[in-house]
């Protein structure tokens, strides 16, 4: 029987890493998102005992749950607070977000004592910059597009949808199609 004592003891350097940058992206996801008297105040050990149960836990719900209380504090504090929605804030927001999602997913599947390259997890790291980069480029196209004549684009709202939709079939059928090819 292996507890936490003799799991630590086990764990390797790059699974740790992978863990500790799990704990970084997602303390400073809520940091970005939640208001300042939340993060100032009284709860602030709290936020850090929150974005500490993915790194230790990221096979569970964890990463969803702090994903979720995230953006929730970031809607409240635009809705409640009265913080206006900040187009880097928003930016390092969604990045911090799909960085702790993609970091979890892969301590999920890296056991504590994995011999693992650093190579390999700094290879993860630059997938994961190119497609938070992408998405934040995306992101503020489609504001720029959205900002200019101050009204919707009926044509430009279904040509996005029909481009998801285009996304969706073609993860779906990546996903169903026989592996021998």
């Amino acid at each position: 029987m292996s507890g936490p004592t003799t799991r630590l003891r086990r764990a390797a350097p790059v699974p740790l890493a992978v863990r500790a940058g799990v704990f970084v992206a997602w303390l400073g996801a809520l940091l970005v998102a939640l208001p300042a008297p939340v993060v100032t105040g009284r709860l602030a050990g709290v936020l850090v005992l929150v974005a500490l149960g993915p790194a230790v836990l990221p096979r569970g719900r964890w990463g969803t749950s702090v994903a979720v209380v995230a953006v929730l504090g970031w809607l409240a504090g635009t809705a409640w607070y009265g913080d206006p929605p900040r187009l880097p804030a928003l930016l390092a927001l969604a990045v911090l977000l799909y960085g702790g999602h993609s970091l979890t997913a892969l301590a999920a599947v890296l056991p504590y004592d994995a011999q693992v390259s650093a190579a390999d997890v700094v290879g993860w790291l630059a997938r994961t910059a190119v497609v938070a980069g992408a998405g934040a480029g995306f992101g503020v196209a489609a504001l720029a597009v959205a900002g200019t004549g101050g009204r919707a684009f009926p044509a430009a709202s279904l040509a996005g949808l029909g481009l998801v939709l285009a996304l969706v079939w073609l993860l779906v059928w990546l996903y169903r199609r026989p592996a021998d090819r």
